[in-house]
């Protein structure tokens, strides 16, 4: 079918922005900053600009189905054109889940995609939109192309695009637009059958289908819900309303898509209920984070990522072994201890799955964690949230163990290493830097001296040198190392739009097994009280308690 009413491609004369800068995941603000105009499409000329010439390429488009996504979809879709793309790949409805889009790019070989989602946080008009360019491998942008990115967006003077009607999002189809190929795609069947190639679903299905074995999966009205459904209830056999809240809806429903305790709280209600279910998983807005829980049980991430490296042996994708794994900095060190166990690479990388990127492509990692619920291997190059929950499922299957007694098992026999995440968000920007910066300042008298009775060992502002490419990547987060085992960590994130958010990482490992069964936050007390003594959290947040505690 050829679209027609499609003048030629014709330049837009435009006013650069300076606030453009790509942070951890892309660019992220509020909706009526994009809706501005040529704000969008100031960024998409920027991308096309610095990966151009873009005559004869492929490009996927989709996005988690937030608000002003399908708005953005048919802006992108003129100015790919415009720019000489010769074929684009759209997910029906607008709708790719992050870990799909990367299946699609890889799978069909395109130089990229561009994906429309402020992942975890709030949709809807008042909320939060955002975009990012994932290269050919399927994974973000890396810092060099978001710089350059961040470049052409200052000297932004005019963006191309054509005059065409809107392309029809809601049907199958293959369209031609002047000299371009346009497919909308089934968003779901190539991931799914991906999914399916890599755990063993017969056994999957075994356990779910005795109806012993009770599971619920909250997409937070998100865009897993379609996956979700495919995959778990109808591949393999869960009961129909097993996936709740499993249509993806511009504001989420009024929720907030971010898989925690806090937020998924429906979730959390009926597997900690008097007749809890026994096991209960959700994902984020773009179904690249997970929770995974058991009856009554949480999974920390860093725990899960450290468990599935222990166990990875019993899933048919990694049953010949993994080359290595690697976890962000602030992520816990419980994988650290499983890798040297059996004797495999452990790598310690800046918060950002770009940063996964280059190790999974040459080939050192398999998989691959951060503490911010995201978890992954080399089938893609994004976190993979759904992957992660259909991993812990046929780790049960095949274990024929509850989710405690697997979590409880690990920690017997390596120890744990107890994590929590203290976040406090939307704080005064100035503050908040000025926070960090005094404890900067501290670095290099902390080491030797006693906060609360606790000797420092060491303190640092973290820094990365890539063992790929050497790059190097400095200032990510001030880490202070305790003599009782103990390790904080302070940093900014990049992911929030208003002010900014202060993540404080507390963990602290311990072996002795009558201790393994403490509450969280009565173990890292000290701790707590620790890294209020040093960086004064109270006075530069005006906070007396953390806004989300993970």
């Amino acid at each position: 079918m050829t679209i027609e009413h499609v003048n030629q491609a014709k330049q837009i004369k435009t006013q650069a922005f300076t606030d453009q800068k790509p942070g951890t995941s892309g660019l992220r603000k509020k909706v009526k900053q994009f809706q501005q105009p040529g704000y969008l499409e100031n960024f998409v000329q920027a991308v096309f600009n610095t990966i151009a010439p873009c005559a004869g390429k492929k490009l996927v488009i989709g996005g988690d189905g937030r608000f002003y996504n399908r708005e953005a979809i048919q802006v992108i879709i003129k100015m790919a054109v415009a720019n000489g793309f010769s074929h684009i790949l759209v997910g029906q409805g607008g709708i790719l889940s992050t870990p799909a889009a990367s299946c699609v790019i890889r799978k069909n070989e395109a130089c990229g995609g561009i994906i429309l989602s402020a992942s975890h946080n709030p949709g809807g008009p008042d909320e939060d939109f955002g975009i990012k360019f994932n290269a050919e491998n399927g994974g973000p942008a890396p810092e060099k192309l978001t710089d350059a990115i961040f470049q052409q967006t200052l000297s932004m003077a005019q963006y191309s695009t054509v005059d065409a009607d809107d392309i029809d999002l809601d049907n199958l189809a293959t369209l031609q637009l002047a000299q371009c190929q346009i497919d909308i795609i089934d968003p779901v069947s190539d991931y799914a059958d991906l999914m399916e190639s890599m755990f063993d679903f017969s056994a999957m299905k075994a356990l779910i289908s005795t109806g012993d074995f009770r599971l619920c999966f909250d997409a937070m009205h998100a865009v897993n819900g379609p996956y979700a459904k495919e995959i778990i209830e109808n591949r393999l056999g869960a009961p129909v309303g097993s996936v709740i809240n499993g249509v993806p809806l511009t504001d989420f429903g009024g929720g907030h898509p971010d898989p925690n305790l806090v937020h998924a709280h429906e979730l959390v209600d009926l597997v900690y209920g008097e007749k809890g279910l026994d096991f209960g998983a959700a994902s984020d807005g773009d179904g690249d984070r997970n929770m995974v829980l058991g009856k009554a049980f949480y999974i920390n991430p860093c725990d899960s990522l450290a468990i599935l490296t222990a166990n990875a042996s019993l899933i048919p994708a990694y049953a010949k072994g993994i080359a290595g794994v690697a976890r962000s900095m602030p992520t816990s060190r419980a994988v650290d201890r499983v890798a040297e166990a059996m004797n495999i690479p452990c790598f310690e990388t800046p918060t950002g799955w770009k940063f996964f990127g280059n190790l999974l492509d040459a080939g050192k990692i398999t998989l691959c964690g951060e503490e911010s619920f995201g978890t992954g291997s080399d089938h893609i190059r994004e976190k993979d949230g759904l992957w992660a929950v259909l991993f812990w499922l046929n780790l049960i299957a095949v274990k024929k163990q509850p989710v405690s007694e697997i979590v409880e098992n690990h920690w017997l026999q390596y120890g744990r290493d107890y994590f929590t995440r203290h976040d406090y968000e939307a704080v005064d920007s100035a503050n908040a830097h000025e926070m960090i910066s005094q404890l900067k300042a501290k670095i290099s008298a902390l080491p030797g001296q006693e906060i609360l009775g606790v000797k420092v060992t060491s303190a640092d502002d973290f820094e990365y040198i890539d063992p790929v490419d050497n790059s190097r990547t400095t200032a990510q987060g001030v880490r202070i190392y305790l003599g009782n085992g103990g390790r904080i960590v302070f940093r900014l994130s990049g992911t929030g739009t208003q002010g900014a958010t202060l993540r404080v990482y507390l963990d602290c490992f311990q072996q002795d097994s009558a201790l393994l069964a403490q509450e969280t936050q009565q173990a890292l007390s000290e701790l707590i009280q620790i890294a209020e003594s040093v960086a004064g959290i109270k006075q530069f947040t005006g906070r007396t308690q953390p806004d989300v505690i993970t």
